[in-house]
């Protein structure tokens, strides 16, 4: 299969090794439980339990607001004990609307919805309704939930469904373990999607820093002629969707456009699991593998966790820290976030802890940029990040815009490559917040002017009615009066 090059790319020190050799293992079961109503991309789930309710496992919590939206689920089973603010997994610490579940140490299933008996014989929209109810988003980091991206097939001609097994951030050996672990799943899931789609074609492409992964991939789709399973260049952002689909088809998606208009809809290994798992047995996207890594960690794990635990439990089944942590982020070095707390929960896109240290981490003071074009030679996205920067720092956004800031897809590598140690992606992050902020208003704006004027149309249209029906009515009483008068 031919692989197309991509411009820019970094290659950070992976340390895959301290946990991909660390078979997946259950996490003990938390006393509590603290499920957000949001863990996905969308408007907010709406809780249908009340504090006191008896819940059982797979019981839904939230449903969905909207189509754009995700359903929660009661990952073990217990007591509803609150519904209130919690901290949430976030870099600014800010709490969110939060139920919280004690458990009852039983772990009982609910009744679930019946598995799909012959789901390739059976209408699309019926896998794609299965998923939506069973909470499932993207694994990958996105949170998009999963069943809007299976519905593209309605919108847009597709012929591949691309299986994003790559893994580039480094620390992380979740996606590596599931794929070594649970091949058959990732792969029957991935035909489902396929179905879903009405996709004739699967590629599974995995970075080749993972050859036992390929392997199993490999042998559980080898009865299938319509799956490619193919290894991609070690190269980091090589798993960013866009990237990665110009480097399997050679199609390039266009700016602020989506990977289904070249005809492709990316999806993760674990989504595909999930996807599995929701479709054959019925059972709601409640837990996934989150790797506990790091110089400052005891012992690193690849932990199957019930969405909803706090990280301090996985901390402390992995013995603790060794060291105080330099620094704690929730995901992988590159594109992760600073953890704010230890009782933060596991959430559906979580999927790696990270206690750095201090020998791991290079802390520079910022220095002036001296113009070398590092951080141009490794943009995948073929920015110019040093005259963004220059531009944000002078709060000239517009500037910025124009040349494209809202294309950085916040990888990490201009930062990672620079001499000076500037934070170039925190200036893009934040310039790109604003420019959002400014967008949204501008949107709300034209919404209220189109809303007054067709308002003040309505109202002309009323006020003419009304004197028509007032002018009819005088000539109707007209003849009357004369009448009156001759009598």
């Amino acid at each position: 299969m031919k692989i197309f090059d991509l411009p820019g790319g970094v290659h950070p020190a992976y340390r895959k090794e301290q946990s991909s050799e660390l078979a997946i293992r259950p996490l003990p079961l938390p006393k509590r439980l603290y499920i957000p109503l949001q863990q996905h991309v969308g408007a907010l789930s709406v809780p249908i339990v009340a504090v006191g309710d008896t819940v059982a496992k797979g019981q839904v919590l939230c449903v969905r607001q909207g189509s754009f939206s995700a359903t929660q689920h009661a990952p073990t089973s217990g007591r509803i004990a609150a519904i209130e603010s919690f901290v949430a997994p976030h870099a600014s610490g800010l709490a969110q609307d939060t139920i919280v579940i004690e458990s009852d140490g039983q772990d009982a299933w609910g009744e679930l919805p019946a598995p799909i008996a012959d789901p390739f014989s059976v209408d699309p929209a019926e896998i794609i309704e299965r998923v939506a109810i069973s909470g499932i988003v993207g694994l990958g980091g996105a949170i998009f939930p999963a069943a809007i991206k299976l519905n593209m097939g309605q919108q847009y001609k597709l012929d591949t469904l691309l299986i994003n097994g790559a893994e580039c951030e480094p620390y992380l050996t979740c996606d590596d373990r599931l794929m070594r672990e649970y091949a058959a799943e990732v792969i029957d899931g991935a035909r489902l999607m396929a179905r879903a789609l009405g996709a004739r074609r699967i590629i599974v492409a995995v970075e080749e820093n993972k050859p036992q992964a390929i392997a199993s991939l490999k042998a559980a789709a080898q009865a299938h002629e319509e799956i490619r399973v193919t290894g991609v260049p070690i190269r980091y952002p090589v798993g960013y969707a866009q990237h990665l689909t110009k480097m399997v088809t050679g199609r390039e998606t266009p700016a602020e456009h989506r990977n289904a208009e070249v005809g492709v809809v990316t999806h993760n290994v674990a989504t595909a699991r999930a996807v599995h798992q929701a479709v054959r047995f019925g059972r709601p996207l409640i837990s996934r593998i989150v790797t506990v890594t790091g110089g400052a960690i005891r012992q690193a794990a690849n932990l199957d966790v019930l969405i909803g635990t706090p990280v301090s439990d996985l901390v402390e089944f992995c013995g603790g820290f060794s060291e105080t942590p330099k620094q704690l982020v929730l995901g992988g070095p590159m594109m992760g976030q600073p953890l704010p707390d230890l009782a933060v929960p596991i959430v559906k896109g979580s999927a790696g802890i990270l206690a750095m240290s201090a020998a791991e981490l290079v802390e520079s003071r910022e220095r002036p940029c001296i113009r070398c074009g590092s951080c141009v030679d490794v943009c995948p996205c073929g920015l110019s990040p040093m005259e963004m920067a220059a531009f944000i720092r002078k709060d000239k956004l517009d500037a910025a815009d124009k040349i494209f800031v809202g294309d950085c897809i916040g990888c990490g590598s201009c930062s990672w490559v620079c001499p000076s140690y500037i934070p170039l992606v925190q200036y893009f992050n934040y310039a790109n917040g604003v420019l959002g902020d400014q967008a949204r208003q501008r949107r709300k704006n034209d919404r209220v002017k189109t809303l007054s004027e067709a308002h003040a149309v309505r109202a002309e249209q009323a006020e003419k009615a009304r004197q028509a029906a007032r002018a009819g009515k005088t000539a109707a009483a007209a003849p009357q009066s004369t009448n009156e008068v001759q009598a």
